[in-house]
């Protein structure tokens, strides 16, 4: 039998009970779609957690007092007890390690506006401390100007870096480079501008003031708590020097040896497994609505076949009379089948993946095809149709064909 008589005859199928038949393909591509709109999105997500990590060194790790990445519940109140993670320590461990760990520190210490002359921005400029090594370590790049020299820091210079964002905003046409901003009624000389590195979940990375960590520790304090960055050197090398960072911050911060560690240690690697679990629930829960749907779409798969079989009857008669074999009828019907299931899974693949690619464009990431999944998909609602359409395409098989001429 040719392929295009056989979806010929399943359209006709569908024709012929067209409220039970499209509810039916309704609930195969509600399934399809569940399943492959859940791996079309994780693949999407994947890509984009991948593209924000890289702007971050492969080789940088992050210390903070409390999980850089949470999933699930968690006890903050066995967080909230440990020590500060201070200037003074920061300084500490920048003087045990190597000069290539490039040590600096990570803190936001206010978000507020900033003052150019009669211009102001909206009060959501973040102002962190920075040294020589920040914008290295966030893979940051001087636009105009220069970065943080040591002196910066050791003579706690009013100067500040700023992002495009905020250059956009005060400046417009002027150059930026020299001229005074005021932070909290404070003058700082803006010596460099940074190059637009764009946003993550819809957050800009590009409107903050960058001011020594020194000036910034003098005004807010040296005892906040912030966060340390640092390069590894390798990615081979990250494990090694997650290692020595652990012993001399235990040292630093003189935590008993038989207690955990108070501080929380991350990397590109941490965060990649932390995500990889987000990501593989979000598809464990599209595969497991879609597999409920599905279940109850081949019943009505079943349903259908089995009116399809009742209502032509006759035909099967005459085909029998005219020679036609019980594997003929078998293959005849469970081709029907099949074809009804494709008819469903195609619609919901394309849906599927338009839905998942809407978190693309949302991010602004790459879109994604997943062929594996559209594969399967194809794969899976053949064997739907085969388990779901044996019982009626047997049952057709079985049919007596003088009995089967005689039925009106």
């Amino acid at each position: 039998m040719q392929l295009l008589e056989v979806f010929k005859q399943a359209f006709e199928s569908i024709r012929a009970s067209k409220l039970r038949s499209g509810l039916t393909l309704l609930a195969i591509s509600v399934g399809v779609f569940a399943i492959i709109s859940a791996n079309t999105a994780v693949m999407v997500l994947d890509n984009y957690f991948r593209d924000t990590l890289s702007l971050m060194g492969g080789d940088v790790i992050t210390v903070s007092k409390t999980p850089a990445v949470s999933m699930g519940p968690i006890d903050w109140n066995r967080y909230r007890n440990r020590q500060d993670i201070t200037i003074e320590q920061m300084d500490r461990l920048s003087d045990m390690m190597p000069q290539s760990a490039e040590v600096g520190p990570n803190r936001t210490f206010r978000t507020t506006r900033v003052h150019y002359d009669d211009r102001e921005t909206e009060p959501n400029v973040q102002i962190q401390g920075a040294n020589e090594y920040y914008l290295g370590n966030n893979a940051y790049h001087i636009s105009e100007g220069r970065n943080f020299l040591p002196e910066d820091m050791e003579y706690r210079r009013n100067v500040a870096i700023v992002g495009p964002d905020v250059a956009d905003l005060l400046f417009e046409l002027e150059d930026p480079l020299g001229k005074s901003i005021r932070v909290e009624g404070q003058p700082y000389t803006v010596i460099g501008v940074t190059e637009v590195k764009g946003s993550v979940f819809g957050n800009t990375l590009d409107r903050f003031v960058l001011i020594p960590y020194t000036v910034t520790a003098n005004k807010y304090g040296r005892n906040q708590n912030i966060g340390i960055q640092l390069r590894a050197g390798s990615v081979e090398e990250v494990e090694q020097a997650i290692d020595q960072i652990t012993g001399l911050l235990r040292i630093i911060r003189q935590v008993d040896p038989e207690q955990p560690n108070d501080f929380e240690i991350t990397s590109n690697e941490s965060i990649s497994s932390s995500l990889a679990q987000f990501t593989g629930v979000l598809y464990l829960i599209g595969f497991v609505i879609g597999g409920i749907v599905l279940l109850g779409a081949g019943i009505g798969v079943m349903n259908i076949m089995l009116v399809s079989v009742t209502e032509r009857t006759r035909e099967i008669g005459i085909r029998k009379a005219v020679g036609a074999r019980r594997k003929e009828i078998v293959t005849q019907f469970l081709l029907e089948s099949i074809a009804l299931c494709q008819i469903g899974g195609f619609f919901g693949i394309v849906g599927g993946i338009a839905l998942g690619n809407a978190a693309a464009f949302y991010f602004e990431s790459s879109l994604v095809i997943p062929w594996g999944s559209a594969l399967g998909g194809v794969i899976g609602m053949t064997l739907i149709g085969v388990v779901f359409g044996v019982y009626p395409a047997v049952k057709a098989a079985r049919l007596d064909p003088i009995e089967s001429l005689r039925y009106e």
